[in-house]
């Protein structure tokens, strides 16, 4: 037992890198709100559509499991082909994410949203496969995340055809 906790154990740098990690995933995560905000004024609500106070407590808590899942498979090793090309499909997922907030929001595009929520659904399931062939932790961590992705594709989805 104690051969298996050992490869959790963390280093006092290493603590400091994850928190770093977890901080970084979670500041980049809200920029796009700063800037281009989550006015839904313009919006038609669908019946399912959750109370407003809902989505920065979700989205902490998901950059938070992405950030910790992040920092899980780099401590793998960037010198693997495999944790390179895990990081590489994360940071693609992510930039994603961080552009589907200006395109829904800024330009006020559901349509666009769209297809942009579909595209980082595909690119979290590669991801999560990835990150599945160098920890299951790190996979599992995210699969919260490709679970409200995949309401606001619904979501997203639901505004687009009323508008």
């Amino acid at each position: 037992m104690k051969g298996m906790l050992q490869h959790y154990e963390l280093t006092t740098r290493e603590g400091v890198i994850a928190l770093g990690v977890i901080l970084s995933v979670n500041a980049l995560g809200a920029v796009p709100a700063v800037f281009f905000g989550a006015d839904t004024d313009w919006i038609e609500r669908p019946w399912f559509y959750p109370p407003e106070i809902l989505f920065p407590i979700v989205w902490t808590l998901l950059f938070t499991l992405m950030g910790v899942a992040l920092f899980i498979v780099w401590r793998h090793g960037t010198d693997r082909p495999s944790v390179r090309i895990a990081l590489a499909m994360f940071a693609v997922q992510f930039a994603l994410n961080l552009s589907w907030t200006p395109v829904f929001f800024g330009l006020q595009r559901p349509d666009l949203g769209l297809a942009v929520i579909v595209v980082l659904w595909v690119a979290i399931i590669a991801t999560v496969v990835l990150f599945s062939r160098i920890s299951r932790i790190a996979a599992v961590l995210l699969t919260p995340y490709l679970g409200w992705v995949s309401f606001a594709v619904a979501l997203n989805y639901a505004i687009y055809a009323t508008g």
